[in-house]
């Protein structure tokens, strides 16, 4: 039997791709996560999960990383499709690629588990026989935080290339934290745009502030 877990990385950042990851497992080959420790991916440090990523593709019978970048999450939104929506469709592409038996996906708190996994199943071809739902998947079960894992080092990743190209330090990519705030105000605008979600509510602020400031100017 295999055993599929899915979980993301960077679902609130302002700055950067969403990353959804899927780790298949033979039955069989379980006891090794535990070996491993492998977990959430929070509660592993950057050292460990580096270390780790390439121990799990080794156990995996299967596994696949989908990279949503910025102008994709703002594309898709511009059509109606947020961002539970999107993780529900790139979690369904997963499924039927790999095509588990059963799948344990971790969940947002909002819609719940039940309502997320029917957006899943609206997009499937391939139906696994269990489709497991859960907020904290990726704490409760190792499928799920394998599948963290993947997801959080190939965001960081994603983030270091990002870095290396822009050849500034936009912090977190958080909209809370002030260096990321201090990069998105200065190339919002610019050809470092690519790399923001537009979509985001301060991005949108930023743009209906300065289109206050054109009328005020005219009047």
């Amino acid at each position: 039997m295999k055993i599929c877990g899915i979980d993301e990385a960077g679902r609130g950042p302002v700055i950067g791709p969403l990353v959804i990851a899927g780790a298949c497992f033979d039955e069989k080959d379980l006891p090794e996560l535990v070996t491993l420790n492998v977990r959430d991916s929070k509660l592993v440090p950057e050292k460990k999960r580096n270390e780790l990523f390439s121990k799990i593709i080794k156990v995996a019978h299967s596994y696949k990383i989908i990279i949503v970048p910025a102008d994709e999450i703002d594309d898709l939104s511009a059509k109606g499709i947020n961002l539970n929506h999107l993780e529900a469709i790139k979690a369904a592409e997963i499924i039927n690629e790999l095509k588990p038996d059963v799948v344990y996906v971790d969940s947002p708190t909002s819609p719940d588990a039940k309502t997320f996994a029917k957006y899943i199943r609206d997009h499937l071809d391939f139906i696994p026989r269990d489709i497991h739902a859960e907020h904290k998947a990726d704490v409760n079960h190792r499928e799920a935080g394998a599948a963290s894992i993947l997801a959080k080092v190939t965001r960081d990743a994603e983030i270091e290339k990002i870095k290396k190209e822009v050849k500034l330090d936009f912090g977190s990519g958080y909209s809370a934290d002030p260096v990321t705030q201090k990069f998105v105000e200065a190339h919002w605008e610019n050809e470092l745009s690519k790399f923001i979600r537009h979509s985001w509510g301060n991005i949108k602020k930023l743009k209906s502030n300065k289109a206050q400031q054109k009328l005020d100017f005219k009047d």
